[in-house]
């Protein structure tokens, strides 16, 4: 594990090589699952989310589709389809179902999930 100055506990959860680009893996980051994407626009971006889909109520959303409406980079959850926005976690379809973000990055080729 790693410290920034932020005080976040960052924990490593995959070579950025292990993710297709445009796709996500799930991964278990402090006992909970989490969804992280690799966007591919030319740069070594990833996004973190949770998950679990609270509309379907299953752990799905590493399978969604990756793309974007309008400003907003988003997975579409393979099951009914709502769009969560990959930096803030927002149900763009039904807010009051979104899911948490967490900060995520890329470092000497691995990605870096903050657990706290």
């Amino acid at each position: 594990m790693s410290n920034d100055s932020n005080q976040q506990i960052w924990v490593p959860v995959c070579r950025l090589d292990d993710i297709v680009p445009n796709t996500g893996v799930c991964a278990l980051v402090n006992g909970e699952q989490v969804a992280i994407f690799h966007v591919d626009d030319g740069t070594e971006r990833v996004f973190a989310i949770h998950n679990f889909d609270p509309t379907s109520q299953a752990a799905v959303l590493s399978r969604g589709l990756v793309g974007n409406l309008g400003d907003r980079i988003v997975v579409a959850s393979p099951i009914y389809k709502h769009h969560f926005d990959l930096t803030t976690g927002e149900c763009l379809e039904e807010p009051q179902h979104s899911v948490n973000a967490f900060a995520a990055r890329v470092e000497n080729g691995e990605v870096w999930v903050a657990a706290a």
